[in-house]
């Protein structure tokens, strides 16, 4: 599924209205399929523009893991890799992620921080919970899109 400006803008306000009138419960029955559906019909590795855009944050137990599968001490780790961002969470210096690969395979995949191993959170109450984030998400994952899409339209 391919992202244009034009359909992201067209989208965004529908996607912000059922979010803020959406059964929540109702939604989270959905998500499981859906999620799995997009899975299915969108392949991350075309795309990656999370990766390519945007920073996961680096966790303490991230860092922790990460630097030990790459052999590194964690303040190496730090200081190669990640800066502080306004909000005092370890994110990548720069874009894209230094582990990410021309292929669009992620070098450190298996040891992967949770942000990434949860995106896009199409499964989770993250979805709900925090709108702005999903919104923010449906702007170029095209797999967020999707289900947002799919929820927005079975609301009618």
């Amino acid at each position: 599924m391919q992202l244009t400006q034009q359909k992201i803008k067209e989208s965004q306000k529908k996607f912000k209205q059922f979010l803020q009138r959406a059964d929540k419960n109702k939604v989270l029955k959905q998500l499981p399929d859906l999620h799995e559906e997009a899975f299915e019909k969108i392949d991350c590795l075309q795309c990656a523009a999370c990766c390519k855009n945007y920073s996961p944050r680096f966790k303490t137990p991230d860092v922790k893991r990460i630097s030990k599968h790459l052999g590194m001490k964690e303040s190496a780790f730090i200081e190669t890799y990640l800066n502080v961002d306004n909000e005092g969470d370890f994110v990548v210096k720069a874009s894209p992620c230094p582990f990410l690969g021309d292929d669009n395979f992620c070098s450190i995949y298996d040891v992967r921080p949770s942000d990434c191993a949860r995106f896009p959170y199409t499964d989770e109450d993250v979805l709900i919970k925090r709108q702005a984030l999903t919104l923010k998400n449906a702007s170029f994952c095209p797999i967020t899109f999707y289900v947002l899409d799919r929820l927005a339209n079975n609301a009618k």
